[in-house]
């Protein structure tokens, strides 16, 4: 009986859990944003009312969801903040972040170029979840992969002494506690034109440090006969840690990046992985980016005034680090100007391809759209909707975000499906790429790529395929006399 009243109560709070939040985030915050404003109604700004119920809709059905889908809430956290109520804030008051600004009709244009990715996102992954019984031939046999402990243990003997090679070559343990401004101008007074290898230096450091401490969280432990594993986890678990305080902090890294590191091991915990406990965390999540974000830069620059607590329609207009609307208004003005560019989506695939040997080779988004705007700095971001834009026009925009919505939605049935099997690849991967996925969002693709391959390719390489459990023994069935020279086979299932 009481199981029939939890069945018959579950949907009933599960449509009434999904309209408070709705209530709240297509209603309460986007007045919350308007309500001090002088709106300017427009075309612009209707379609970007558009933009804000779907997104503020899907973000509230992923948190409601009776699944733990983290693909889904990266793409929709962060589409809702900065490309739904960052441009409400900057469409109701003509008012934007950085200089460049746009006529009406560009605007227009940047509207409907969002909603159509949102569009063809939901539609592929309406499609992936519609197919989702047939598996995946691809993606099952790839996230199903277990931790390999004799790999994990070499990548953290290879994590500690890039640690000891690397951190005094980057100007030693302090450096790493200094603001990004100081690491910067230090960098570039040292090599002024090493920039690229800095770079790659730093990743070469911070992903591997953080796919070690991972996979050696993950690790399965056996019953017995794994002392020297258990020993040489007690041993370099504090070690790893501390190598990750040092060069994953949020001082001297980017916040993206930092937040990355301490969201896939909280969220990669086996407490976390249930839909309920998922609801709870995700929520916290989301405040924490709607609320502590915009202050979270405090470390960025040596000189620092004291915190100033403004409206979000303040931060939305004047902080640059919600320019992911601005810089797709400032690309749809480069296309009209310079036209498409097919060839520059050769460039993140081929990332790897030195200049030298490619004179042709596409410059980052980012950099292009900078000089366009005629700005002095050129380290800006060029979000995923505009620089697919940039390739082939709406085509391109619908081609790749239907990828990416089939994709995800793959992905997050599949994390759900194994979501009982410790040391998989997908307890591992999944909730850091469903993080930086908000990196990857914001682009420029040049500029991540190198760094993603390395988020991928580490825990391809320290996993293998799940290994064919033997049947088990199974006591022999009692045989009739005249049975005995040919006995029964009894086969055993293998587990999933």
């Amino acid at each position: 009986m009481r199981a029939g009243r939890r069945t018959a109560g579950g949907p009933g709070r599960a449509v009434a859990a999904l309209g408070c939040w709705a209530l709240l985030l297509v209603v309460l915050l986007p007045l919350l944003v308007l309500r001090s404003l002088d709106a300017r109604f427009g075309a612009a700004l209707a379609v970007q009312c558009v933009v804000v119920v779907h997104t503020g809709a899907a973000l509230a059905r992923v948190l409601t969801d009776v699944r733990a889908r983290l693909i889904a809430f990266g793409f929709w956290l962060f589409s809702y903040v900065w490309l739904g109520l960052a441009p409400l804030a900057m469409l109701a008051t003509d008012a934007y972040p950085r200089g460049f600004v746009v006529d009406a009709h560009t605007a227009f244009v940047s509207t409907a170029l969002v909603e159509t990715g949102l569009l063809a996102y939901s539609a592929g992954s309406a499609v992936a979840a519609w197919r989702a019984g047939r598996g995946s031939a691809v993606l099952e046999p790839v996230l199903a992969r277990r931790l390999a402990p004799g790999r994990v243990l070499l990548l953290c003997g290879a994590a500690l002494l890039l640690a000891v090679v690397l951190i005094p070559q980057q100007g030693g343990l302090s450096a790493f506690f200094l603001s990004r401004q100081a690491a910067n101008e230090a960098a570039a007074l040292a090599e002024p034109s090493g920039s690229a290898d800095r770079a790659m230096s730093a990743w070469l450091l911070s992903v591997p440090a953080f796919w070690a401490l991972v996979a050696l969280v993950h690790v399965p432990r056996f019953q017995a006969g794994d002392r020297i594993l258990r020993g040489l986890r007690r041993l370099l678990l504090p070690l790893l840690a501390a190598v990750n305080v040092v060069v994953n902090n949020p001082i001297s890294q980017p916040r993206f990046w930092a937040g990355t590191v301490l969201l896939a091991l909280v969220f990669g915990a086996s407490w976390l992985r249930g839909p309920r406990a998922f609801r709870v965390g995700a929520a916290a999540v989301a405040a924490v980016v709607l609320v502590v974000f915009p202050y979270s830069d405090y470390f960025r620059y040596d000189k620092r005034e004291p915190v100033r607590i403004v409206s979000l329609a303040e931060q939305f207009t004047s902080n640059g680090d919600y320019d992911a609307f601005q810089q797709i208004e400032t690309g749809v003005d480069y296309v009209r100007t310079h036209g498409f560019t097919p060839t520059a989506a050769l460039g993140p695939p081929l990332f790897f391809v030195p200049r030298a040997a490619w004179p042709g080779k596409p410059d980052d988004a980012g950099i292009l759209l900078a000089r366009h705007a005629g700005y002095s700095f050129e380290n800006l971001s060029a979000p995923l909707w505009i620089e697919s834009y940039m390739w082939a026009g709406f085509p391109s925009v619908v081609a790749v975000f239907g990828l990416i919505g089939a994709v995800g939605r793959r992905i997050d049935g599949l994390r759900h499906r194994l979501r009982r099997h410790r040391g998989t690849l997908a307890a591992l991967l999944v909730p850091a790429f469903g993080f930086y996925q908000l990196v990857l969002l914001r682009g420029s693709l040049m500029a991540i790529v190198g760094p993603l391959a390395l988020l991928v390719c580490i825990p391809l390489l320290i996993t293998r395929k799940p290994g064919r459990p033997s049947p088990p023994a199974a006591a022999p069935e009692p045989v009739a006399p005249a049975d005995r020279t040919a006995p029964s086979l009894c086969t055993g299932g293998t587990r999933t």
